[in-house]
């Protein structure tokens, strides 16, 4: 039997015949590349194991805020003194996190965000504990907003003279607290080795001063004095580690002469405390702290007016500079993290307390600041 093509097609062949052809070696370069594109196709889908940490808004503490209405009111609002007006601006900054335990980032936004020198990738354990959901975290920022307040606003009263009283009171023992047994909830720690406490810096430094010898604690429970000695071990406290007795402090305050409110809601985490602390004074005193100038800044602060490190200080920067800010008042503590992260047109000044914070923006207010400390390597 003859077989004929029909006319005008030509010879008929096996779709698969042209791919018979290529070598070997391609087919399988062409089916690997085709599998990669897939699986990393997928894998752009897949839930990581990161948060993305970026510049979050930026408030100025002179000016004003929304209320929980959406109306704008004053940041910094105080009754009973005489307050004063104010310009420029003495700003918090904040960082957003993008991701939870429940949605974390894809890896496509993962990678997006390697890439943007304003954000950072960050495990998420880091910033959502196992075991801590986003509402107890949530929880925890803003209770430690509210305590931040309320230092700020010890910090600021005593910078400007007011005699501001406080209690030293155990908020909780950590795991395996070496005071397990000993301090409890609600205990007040009024001495440290026969040192009077005024705030939970002095405690700290004592505790540090030791270097691991027993510490004796006198304290009050409902009232009654009594004392202990603990002995410190050693603990990773804002990064570092140190002695430590195992416990959580909080400062409380008797009724502040001068009432303080401060409205700023959906903002947790005690770093905006020195800039609440800036923005106080500046309320409360004559003339224009900043003379016009717009700073930002960050830091957290304790009743004594100690200015401690945070977190997210890259962010921060970014956030500050793309806010309009020219100068940024920086925590000693995170030099280590500021050198070779500081956007251009932003220059930061590095301070310890709160009386080189006001320092610091006397000095630019006064067109001075070229000796100003900022931050250095190592």
């Amino acid at each position: 039997m003859t077989l004929f093509d029909e006319p005008g097609q030509g010879p008929r062949t096996h779709p698969l015949s042209a791919i018979r052809r290529l070598p070997r070696r391609t087919i399988v370069g062409v089916v690997a590349l085709g599998v990669a594109l897939a699986g990393l196709f997928t894998l752009t889908l897949l839930p990581s194991t990161y948060v993305i940490q970026q510049p979050g808004p930026v408030y100025n503490t002179i000016g004003t805020a929304p209320n929980a209405d959406g109306e704008d009111v004053p940041l910094i609002d105080v009754d009973g003194v005489e307050t004063y007006e104010t310009s420029g601006s003495l700003a918090l900054t904040t960082v957003q996190v993008l991701g939870n335990r429940e949605q974390t980032p894809r890896w496509i936004e993962i990678a997006t965000a390697w890439l943007d020198r304003s954000k950072a990738v960050v495990p998420l354990d880091s910033v959502f504990p196992e075991g801590t959901t986003s509402e107890q975290r949530e929880e925890q920022n803003a209770v430690m907003m509210v305590d931040s307040q309320a230092d700020a606003t010890a910090a600021a009263l005593r910078e400007l003279g007011y005699d501001i009283e406080a209690r030293i009171t155990v908020a909780s023992l950590v795991e395996d607290s070496p005071a397990q047994g000993l301090l409890r909830e609600g205990d007040v720690i009024v001495a440290a080795n026969g040192e009077e406490i005024a705030d939970v810096a002095e405690l700290r430094q004592i505790i540090q001063d030791a270097g691991g010898e027993p510490i004796e604690i006198a304290y009050e429970r409902d009232g009654r004095p009594a004392t202990t000695s603990v002995s410190p071990t050693r603990a990773v406290i804002d990064g570092e580690e140190s002695w430590a007795i195992g416990v959580s402090l909080m400062t409380d305050y008797d009724d502040f002469p001068v009432d303080v409110h401060i409205q700023l809601d959906n903002v947790g985490g005690p770093s905006a405390g020195m800039m609440f602390a800036l923005g106080i004074i500046d309320v409360l005193t004559p003339g224009e702290a900043t003379g016009g100038e717009d700073i930002a800044g960050t830091g957290t602060i304790d009743g004594a007016g100690n200015v401690g490190p945070i977190g997210g200080i890259r962010q921060k920067l970014y956030g500050a500079r793309d806010a309009g800010a020219d100068w940024f008042l920086a925590p000693e503590g995170n030099c280590d993290q500021v050198v070779g992260h500081v956007p251009d047109g932003l220059a930061v000044v590095a301070v310890g307390t709160l009386d080189e914070a006001r320092d610091a923006v006397e000095a630019i207010a006064d067109g001075a600041a070229a000796d100003l400390p900022t931050c250095t390597a190592g």
